[in-house]
């Protein structure tokens, strides 16, 4: 008779790091970008590059191709100003959500270039290395925290 297995006695499989994952470091360690970071780097934001484009051309395509300047405004309907006011309201809407998604394709297109001239992972104010955790949640920025936190702080 062949021994029971228990809870205990079964193997778990052994976690394996994807090779598109950072390496991991300590909270708050501040270090120079690896070249495994750097490709881990460039493919998350490929990805959201692509994602951001698809989102941007549906939103285009729903809104008409207009820009938010170009459409804000009345609009001529003979119906009920209620409804133009709903129909202008969810355009402008509409309109602030692709001015928002071309804003971010902006900052990963920066971050890919700086990726291509070596200068990503550095702060662009004071020239020292981004934390590890914030390249991580915001691949595409391009200040460390404490220059953020200055940034964002009223004059």
């Amino acid at each position: 008779m062949a021994p029971k297995k228990t809870a205990s006695t079964r193997r778990r499989p052994a976690k394996v790091a994807a090779a598109a994952e950072p390496a991991p470091r300590r909270r708050g360690h501040r270090s120079v970008v690896t070249k495994r970071d750097l490709l881990a780097y460039r493919k998350r934001l490929e990805g959201e590059l692509a994602e951001l484009t698809t989102q941007r051309d549906d939103l285009e395509e729903a809104t008409g191709g207009a820009s938010l300047a170009e459409a804000s405004g009345e609009v001529g309907f003979d119906e009920e100003d209620a409804d133009a006011g709903s129909y202008t309201f969810e355009r402008e809407r509409d309109l602030s959500l692709v001015d928002n998604v071309k804003d971010l394709i902006h900052k990963v297109e920066h971050a890919l270039a700086r990726i291509d001239d070596g200068s990503y992972g550095r702060c662009e104010v004071c020239g020292k290395p981004i934390e590890a955790e914030r390249l991580d949640a915001l691949p595409y920025t391009t200040l460390c925290l404490a220059d953020a936190r200055q940034r964002l702080r009223p004059r």
